[in-house]
C-alpha cells in the first residue's frame, strides 16, 4: 500500500510529466517561437512559482538574449555571457554559487544541443523571502527539461529556417544566372561577315558575375563590340552589368564616336553604382568595308593584337580611367589603326590571366601571346584556351570570372 508521502510523490511525477507532455505536444504543433516562449514565461510564472527568467542563445556567432522576464535592464546589462556563464560547460556544474552579477538568481541552467552548447537559463524566485523549498530548486530538473526541448526546437527552426533561405537563394541565383547568359550572347547568336571570323566564351565563378562582353550589328559592314569588368563580386555587380549592358544596347550606334559614347556611359555608370563600384571597359568599332579600327580602352587590360602582316603583337593601351571613377573623365586618347589580312585580336578580362598558385596570385598574359602568335585559325586559339581554363578550373587555379572575345581578320 502507498503511504501518503509516495502517493504524494507519484502525484508530483504525474504533474511534471504531463508538464513535459503538454510541451511536447505544442513543439510538435508547430507554433512560432514567439508562441513558444510566451508559453514558456506562463509556465514558469504560474505553474513553477518562477518570477526571475533570462534566456540566452548562441546564433550567427554572438550571444543573444532570446527571453526576459522579472530582470531589469540594469541587470541584464551587467550580465556577460562569455565571462560570466561560459563557465558553466555541463549537467554537473548547475550551482548556486555565482559571480557577483549574478547574484539575483538562484540557479543557472547549461543547454546543449548534439554536444555543443547552445543557450543559458538564468532563473530566480518570485517571492526572496519566502518559506519553505526555493521553487527554482524544485523544479531545477524540470526547467531543465523544458528549457532543453524548447531551445533544441528553436535551433532545430532556425535550421529549418536557413535552409528554406539558402534554397530560395539558390534559386534566384540559378534564375539570375540563366537571365544573364540569355543576355551574353554565345557564338551561334555572334554576327556573321564574310571576312571576320568572331568567337566568344563566358565562364562566371559563381553562377552569375560581374563580367560582360556583346557584339553588335552595328550596319552591314559596321560592327561593335565591348568586354567590361565590375568591380567586386556576386549579385550587386551582376545587376549592375547587366544594366550596364542595357544601356550600351541603346546608345551605341553606327554613327555615334566613341568619346561621346565613353562619356555617356560614364554618366550612367555614376548614376546606377552611386560611388560604391567602377567598370573597367575596352569597347571597338570595326568597319569590314575600310579595314578600320577605332577603340577605347577605359582602364580595362590591354588586349592582344597579333599584326598578320607585321607578324607582331601589340597591345591596346589607348584610352581613359574606368568608368565610374570620376563624375568627368579629363581625357580619352582614341586608339586608330588599318587591320591588315590575316590579324587576330583577342580582348579579355582578369580572371583568364590572373591565377591563384601557391597561395599566390600570378597575372600570366605570356601564354595568350603564345597562342595567338601562331597563324592558326582564330577557331583554333579558341578551342586551345577553352581546354587550358578546364585544366585551369581542375587544378583550381581560377578564381574570377572569365570573358573572352576573339577576332579573325581575314
Amino acid at each position: 500500500m502507498l503511504t501518503e508521502s509516495s502517493k504524494k510523490r507519484l502525484h508530483i511525477y504525474k504533474d511534471r510529466l504531463n508538464i513535459i507532455l503538454d510541451v511536447a505536444q505544442t513543439i510538435n504543433q508547430d507554433h512560432t517561437i514567439e508562441d513558444l516562449l510566451a508559453g514558456f514565461k506562463i509556465l514558469l510564472k504560474e505553474e513553477l512559482e518562477v518570477g526571475k527568467v533570462l534566456v540566452y542563445t548562441y546564433s550567427n556567432n554572438s550571444w543573444k538574449n532570446l527571453l526576459s522576464m522579472g530582470v531589469s535592464d540594469n541587470e541584464r546589462e551587467q550580465i556577460d555571457v562569455e565571462q560570466d556563464l561560459i563557465q558553466y560547460k555541463t549537467i554537473e556544474n548547475i550551482t548556486l554559487s555565482h559571480p557577483p552579477q549574478l547574484k539575483g538568481f538562484d540557479a543557472v541552467i547549461p543547454l546543449f544541443h548534439r554536444y555543443k552548447e547552445i543557450g543559458y537559463v538564468l532563473i530566480g524566485d518570485v517571492e526572496e523571502e519566502q518559506t519553505g523549498i526555493s521553487p527554482t530548486i524544485k523544479h531545477l530538473k524540470l526547467i531543465q527539461i523544458i528549457s532543453n526541448l524548447i531551445i533544441v526546437f528553436i535551433e532545430n527552426k532556425r535550421m529549418q529556417n536557413a535552409l528554406l533561405e539558402q534554397e530560395a537563394l539558390k534559386r534566384e541565383m540559378q534564375l539570375a544566372a540563366r537571365i544573364q547568359n540569355q543576355l551574353i550572347p554565345n557564338d551561334k547568336k555572334l554576327p556573321v561577315y564574310a571576312n571576320l571570323e568572331l568567337k566568344a566564351f563566358y565562364q562566371p565563378h559563381f553562377g552569375i558575375g560581374g563580367d560582360y562582353y556583346d557584339i553588335i550589328k552595328l550596319s552591314p559592314y559596321k560592327i561593335g563590340f565591348c568586354i567590361a569588368d565590375v568591380s567586386g563580386k556576386g549579385v550587386g555587380a551582376a545587376i549592375l552589368m547587366s544594366n550596364f549592358q542595357a544601356i550600351i544596347r541603346s546608345l551605341f550606334t553606327a554613327t555615334i564616336d566613341l568619346p561621346s559614347l565613353v562619356h555617356k556611359l560614364n554618366e550612367r555608370v555614376n548614376d546606377s553604382a552611386n560611388n560604391e563600384k567602377f567598370i573597367t571597359l575596352f569597347i571597338g568599332r570595326y568597319n569590314t568595308l575600310t579595314r578600320r579600327l577605332t577603340y577605347i580602352n577605359a582602364g580595362h587590360l590591354p588586349p592582344i593584337f597579333f599584326d598578320g602582316k607585321k607578324n607582331q603583337i601589340i597591345h591596346l593601351e589607348k584610352g581613359c580611367i574606368g568608368l565610374g571613377m570620376l563624375d568627368f573623365i579629363p581625357h580619352i586618347d582614341v586608339g586608330r589603326m588599318t587591320v591588315p589580312r590575316k590579324s587576330k585580336l583577342m580582348a579579355f578580362t582578369d580572371g583568364l590571366v590572373e591565377l591563384e598558385r601557391n597561395q599566390m596570385v600570378e597575372t600570366d598574359v605570356l601564354e595568350l601571346e603564345h597562342i595567338i602568335n601562331q597563324r592558326h585559325p582564330i577557331a583554333d586559339d579558341m578551342a586551345e584556351i577553352k581546354t587550358r581554363v578546364a585544366e585551369l578550373v581542375r587544378e583550381g587555379s581560377v578564381f574570377d570570372d572569365i570573358a573572352l572575345i576573339a577576332m579573325g581578320f581575314l
